[in-house]
């Protein structure tokens, strides 16, 4: 949608988008204008999220003198009918956006016959180039049983509450479902192949949002690989992992990772290279193997813009600033002195030792996005740690914490980091952003980090540098996915000049 609006508006393109009809649940030939950000991914999830987050309101309330004469009820299917209506409302937002700003739209699939045709319910669009950016879909491994799961698109649309529901995967995503489906009051288990959940995330964070997530009563089972899912008469489900069987599951939803959507698309037949997980292999330039056709995002699997975070959350900051002070504290907020709750809070606050200058932030709590945003800001203009020390806190509340936090808990200093180097490099690599803000938003704690590192859309601004003269069309050719690529992407490889292009773009676009 971006690159299309950009071409036509701002250069003066012909434009279209080519888009499958709108589906609350994607798949071959469903899918919808707005992408995976407004249609499956972070507008439906923040909804139920919302709705996930009075249970613990109407909790919290009582220790202020709140008394209910019956529990309060949640209606499901109120929910996912105003959810889907609001859905429905931003695709038509969506759409005039797109006609507003002269692009026509094509309802349809597109695959590639050929370097320079698109092929659109079998009516041919030709270009001189072809930008491919679909993005990734769930991927769910090939066990016993695999067809009675669910992964987090259908998650989002389900008929019924899940009564009891085994949620595999310890990323953010597997977590943030866990969080909502607790909050609405299902029985939630999660099961995760290591120790600890949010492998490649700060130490300290994972512990934190572990703790937390129990106190609100999710049960963990770590170290558990499942094996098999099976049903019973009932319609029970039963998954089996290498430590045994739970059964008893109204749902089982998997949240292990994506592939990239490139299936289908007819780029093999065409000679576009793709590597051993079906990512498109690209040049520096995002050039594909053929001269004109181009990729951008997650199908490229490089750098996927999800939230992705350091081990160790000084080590980073360590190899471009040396020496550095780390800042932290674990609160009980004061709303939760009454209520009688065990919620905390976590912040963290990483200063470059030698130039006092506030290089990360880290935070785990409520309303961390909300507040996280304003201290974005300061760490992307490079304020100082004296700055904060200088800023009066608005007391009583929360963020005043990160204006009061006056001695370091430690200092992490080079020559001691050089002898115990960084566990992961291939993390640290792929953390090259100016400034990287990302958030783990679930309905239980909200975990944000802003770390201060290098560009990492270099590559992708490149292509934004490359000039094809001579406009005639640009075809915007979507399929569905889950969870594609990054706004920021599109944005970047979208502004091209006097342009000739055909852009295959993901109909389930954005998870941010």
């Amino acid at each position: 949608m971006r690159a299309s609006r950009v071409a036509a508006s701002l250069y003066g393109a012909r434009a279209a988008v080519c888009e499958m009809p709108f589906a609350t649940v994607a798949s071959d030939s469903l899918g919808g204008v707005g992408g995976t950000c407004v249609l499956r991914g972070c507008v439906p999830k923040k909804l139920l999220v919302y709705a996930s987050k009075y249970s613990h309101e109407f909790e919290e309330s009582r220790g202020f003198g709140w008394t209910y004469d019956t529990d309060p009820k949640h209606d499901w299917s109120t929910l996912m009918t105003n959810k889907n209506l609001e859905l429905k409302r931003l695709v038509r937002v969506q759409t005039n956006m797109l006609k507003n700003s002269g692009v026509t739209i094509i309802e349809g699939r597109g695959k590639v016959v050929d370097p320079h045709t698109v092929s659109v319910d079998g009516k041919l669009y030709t270009a001189k180039n072809i930008l491919i950016a679909v993005g990734g879909r769930p991927s769910m491994p090939d066990i016993p049983g695999i067809e009675h799961v669910i992964d987090s698109d259908a998650a989002l649309d389900l008929t019924s509450r899940p009564e009891k529901i085994a949620v595999v995967g310890g990323g953010y995503i597997a977590l943030e479902f866990a969080g909502i489906f607790n909050g609405l009051k299902s029985g939630v288990h999660v099961f995760i192949r290591q120790k600890k959940v949010l492998r490649g995330f700060y130490e300290e964070v994972r512990d934190f949002v572990a703790d937390q997530m129990s106190l609100r009563g999710i049960t963990f089972h770590t170290e558990e690989t499942p094996q098999a899912v099976t049903k019973s008469d009932d319609g029970l489900l039963t998954l089996k992992t290498n430590k045994g069987s739970i059964n008893g599951f109204s749902h089982v939803m998997f949240a292990t990772g994506r592939k990239p959507n490139t299936k289908n698309l007819g780029l093999e037949e065409v000679g576009v290279k793709m590597d051993k997980h079906g990512a498109i292999v690209v040049d520096e330039f995002s050039r594909t193997s053929v001269d004109s056709i181009w990729a951008v995002g997650d199908v490229t699997n490089r750098v996927n813009l999800t939230p992705v975070a350091l081990m160790e959350g000084g080590a980073l900051a360590i190899e471009k600033y040396g020496d550095v002070d780390i800042y932290t504290s674990n609160f009980r907020p004061l709303r939760a002195t009454l209520s009688g709750l065990p919620d905390r809070v976590y912040m963290k606050v990483i200063v470059c030792a030698n130039t006092d200058k506030v290089i990360g932030v880290h935070m785990c709590g409520e309303d961390a996005p909300e507040i996280i945003q304003g201290i974005a800001i300061a760490v992307k203009a490079g304020l100082r740690k004296q700055n904060f020390d200088a800023t009066v806190g608005v007391h009583p509340i929360t963020a005043e914490e990160l204006v009061t936090m006056r001695n370091p808990t430690r200092k992490v200093r080079r020559d001691a980091a050089d002898k115990a180097k960084m566990k992961d490099e291939a993390t640290s690599q792929k953390l090259e952003a100016s400034a990287f803000t990302y958030a783990l938003v679930s309905s239980f704690i909200f975990v944000v980090i802003v770390a201060g590192v290098k560009v990492m859309c270099r590559k992708i601004r490149a292509f934004r540098s490359h000039q094809i003269s001579q406009a005639t069309r640009i075809i915007i050719v979507c399929k569905g996915g889950l969870f594609g690529d990054s706004t920021t992407r599109v944005h970047h490889c979208s502004v091209v000049s006097q342009s000739s292009h055909i852009f295959i773009y993901n109909s389930v676009l954005v998870h941010h």
